[in-house]
């Protein structure tokens, strides 16, 4: 039976992706494509740091 890898956090994920999109942006010539893949490297920063913004933080977890 195969094993189920642990899970991976919101953060994880989109860093993972992140780097993955790089890596492919770097491949690319300069057309619609990479422009695309570019605006979506954009929008998983934003995200990361929405997400950051809006999670509680550990320390603030701890005074309470």
């Amino acid at each position: 039976m195969r094993r189920r890898s642990e899970p991976h956090t919101f953060e994880q994920r989109l860093d993972a992706q992140r780097l993955r999109l790089e890596h492919e942006l770097a491949s690319l010539p300069d057309d619609h494509r990479r422009e695309s893949v570019a605006a979506r490297i954009e929008q998983l920063q934003a995200a990361a740091e929405m997400y950051e913004f809006l999670m509680p933080q550990e320390s603030s977890r701890a005074a309470h």
